[in-house]
């Protein structure tokens, strides 16, 4: 209300107030006080004040039910993707132990072969140290003999030169063996050279060591045979040098060098005694 409307110009100032506003929407003093119709205006404010709980109530609900929707659509994600890694999982566990399965056999294999080869090798070994015993007995045998027969000497150094005649053939044997079995033990571990070559080269040394007289005295047909099935060692795949490839062949020619050394004296030993015979 203006300064202006004070007094018994009151009524005046209302009546310009309502001429600015709709009826009965005026907010008068004391309206209540005067039996008036004044709660129309708290209604005015009540009724928005309301839409805007109802809106906010609808809000808050489909805002909870798209929140609800989006924690299950993450909840389904999350166990789809915890599946598909489980059963990653799963699959690599069970190819890793299919591969550590087979070269725990290949390894187990390995072990065997080798196993195998090492006891054929120590059974060679002992053998040779056998025949090396053998050997040195027999030596020691004839060089007591010799002593305490001093008229066998000449007799002996006589059969000895006869078998020195021998033993130079059995030599010059042995060296033609080891070069050949070096050649064919170079061409098997060479995947360049012709295998027919090497067929030839065993075909050829086995008829030789059927016909000569000497290496059927060493029997050297059988120990042959045995290097060309069971020898299969080879040098790197660099390698140049022709005695790093077999180990059988390398024993079986240690073998015979010291069965010439026995032959020999085996021999100059039975023409002694077919000497004191006679």
């Amino acid at each position: 209300m203006s300064p202006e409307c004070s007094g018994g110009a009151a009524a005046g100032c209302i009546l310009m107030n309502n001429l600015n506003d709709p009826p009965n929407w005026n907010i008068r003093p004391n309206s209540r006080a005067d039996g008036g119709d004044g709660s129309r205006w708290n209604y005015a404010l009540l009724v928005p004040m309301l839409g805007l709980a109802a809106f906010r109530w609808i809000w808050s609900r489909e805002s909870q039910k798209e929140i609800e929707k989006e924690r299950e659509a993450y909840r389904q994600r999350t166990e789809a993707f915890q599946r598909d890694l489980e059963a990653k999982y799963h699959a690599t566990i069970t190819e890793n132990r299919r591969a550590v399965a087979h070269l725990s056999l290949e390894l187990e294999k390995e072990q065997n072969r080798v196993t195998s080869y090492r006891e054929a090798l120590i059974s060679q070994g002992r053998k040779l140290v056998e025949e090396k015993k053998l050997l040195e007995q027999e030596r020691a045998q004839v060089m007591q003999e010799k002593r305490q027969a001093q008229p066998l000497r000449s007799a002996y150094l006589s059969c000895l030169g006869r078998q020195d005649d021998w033993q130079r053939r059995a030599r010059l044997l042995l060296k033609d063996v080891e070069e050949a079995l070096s050649e064919r033990q170079s061409i098997y571990c060479s995947p360049l050279l012709p295998r027919g070559r090497r067929r030839e080269i065993e075909e050829s040394m086995l008829a030789h060591a059927s016909t000569d007289p000497v290496a059927a005295d060493l029997e050297m047909a059988a120990g042959l045979s045995d290097i060309f099935k069971h020898d299969t060692h080879c040098g790197d795949i660099w390698n140049t040098n022709k005695r790093r490839n077999g180990r059988l062949m390398w024993l079986y020619l240690k073998y015979w060098d010291l069965t010439v050394e026995l032959r020999k004296f085996e021999r100059v030993e039975k023409a002694i005694l077919e000497g004191r015979q006679e």
